[in-house]
């Protein structure tokens, strides 16, 4: 436990948490339930259709925030998920994944449609405007910031921090599992849960 916190940590200062509030203060947000993580959200998913949280009360939820352009840490951890639920088996029918863009400029619904299926073919991509994504992230806990790099206006990236959130059936924040968490690992806290009913 002491090295997920270590690594959550490190997560948040690399990311900048600061800005927003202390790194501390966020890990005693979702570490102790100091205060609600999570909350109701109205995006657009791969295909164009509207979502929201309701559409997938009675599983269980993996929500990972991130952005396709992303070189290493979204891939890494999307790729861990997507294990995961193979690991599951037909359990995983009850678990639903969904990435939520930090960068919908760039992330639309087609180009996550084209992004998606390449860690898991129930993997949701969602976006929307950039008012429902930060909307969002701020339920979540969630901090990122545009970053421009290289010398066109049009070259940027996004700083964020990088959890895996678990929700339960009802949409309750359960817990996360910090960025680098193995399908593993994964598997071992969300089976338990999927044979526990719904509180």
């Amino acid at each position: 436990m002491r090295g997920a916190w270590l690594c959550a940590m490190l997560a948040l200062a690399c990311a900048g948490v600061a800005q927003a509030r202390s790194a501390a203060e966020t890990m005693d947000i979702l570490m102790w339930n100091r205060e609600p993580v999570g909350g109701p959200f109205e995006l657009i998913d791969q295909t164009g259709k509207p979502r929201s949280d309701r559409d997938f009360r009675g599983r269980l939820m993996l929500v990972y925030f991130g952005f396709t352009y992303c070189p290493d840490v979204c891939p890494t951890d999307l790729m861990a998920i997507g294990q995961a639920l193979e690991q599951l088996g037909p359990d995983a029918d009850a678990v639903q994944p969904v990435f939520i863009t930090l960068d919908p400029e760039r992330d639309t619904a087609e180009h996550l449609a084209e992004y998606v299926p390449l860690f898991h073919p129930r993997l949701l991509g969602l976006t929307g405007s950039l008012d429902a994504i930060e909307a969002t992230a701020e339920a979540y806990k969630v901090y990122f910031a545009k970053i421009p790099i290289g010398k066109d206006a049009g070259e940027y990236t996004v700083d964020h921090t990088s959890f895996i959130y678990l929700m339960d059936r009802d949409g309750k924040y359960l817990g996360f599992f910090p960025p680098g968490t193995s399908a593993e690992r994964m598997v071992e806290i969300i089976r338990p849960r999927l044979a526990a009913p719904s509180r």
